[in-house]
């Protein structure tokens, strides 16, 4: 298990191809996805894909997405990382959760390790993240820990995108 940091509650580790299976029952639930990327459940082969460009992500960049794992149990609660969609410059956040883990602070937990990880091992001095206007509870996940409303913008999943954006600390210490 390559283990990335932890937080009281998670470990957060790297993704590999045994991860498909919890993926795809994150991805793969059609509430939980109403607010990530066209609003579209992952079937199993698109899981397995997800994994494999993560991996190549880790081999390019050093980072992609990651699992959230439970210290207490070790069960699997969702997946958190920085991505580059469509190639874009700026390192974006994602994250989602199993859906019986929603509600209890993990995100909000998730997000704000990920940031500090951003700045301290990757040396990234921005992130952003983009959420629905509708989905109020990203809104505050993104707020709690950290980020703050950069303006909308439009993109070609959502014609009205609400844009956060995080700046690391001038008196962080990147590696």
């Amino acid at each position: 298990m390559s283990i990335v940091f932890e937080t009281p509650r998670l470990t957060v580790r790297r993704i590999d191809r045994s991860d498909v299976s919890a993926m795809h029952k994150v991805y793969g639930d059609a509430d939980a996805m109403r607010w990530v990327g066209d609003g579209k459940p992952l079937d199993h082969a698109q899981c397995e894909q997800w994994v494999e460009v993560t991996l190549r992500n880790y081999a390019v960049r050093g980072y992609g997405m990651f699992a959230l794992v439970g210290r207490e149990d070790g069960e699997a609660v969702g997946f958190c990382g920085l991505v580059h969609p469509g190639g874009q410059v700026e390192a974006e956040i994602k994250y989602a959760l199993d859906r019986e883990f929603w509600r209890r602070g993990f995100a909000t937990e998730a997000v704000a390790g990920m940031l500090e990880l951003a700045a301290s091992c990757f040396a990234l001095r921005r992130v952003i993240a983009t959420v629905d206007p509708e989905n109020l509870a990203s809104q505050c996940v993104l707020r709690k820990a950290g980020m703050q409303l950069g303006g909308q913008r439009s993109d070609g999943d959502c014609p009205s995108t609400m844009l956060f954006v995080w700046d690391a600390p001038d008196d962080e210490k990147t590696v």
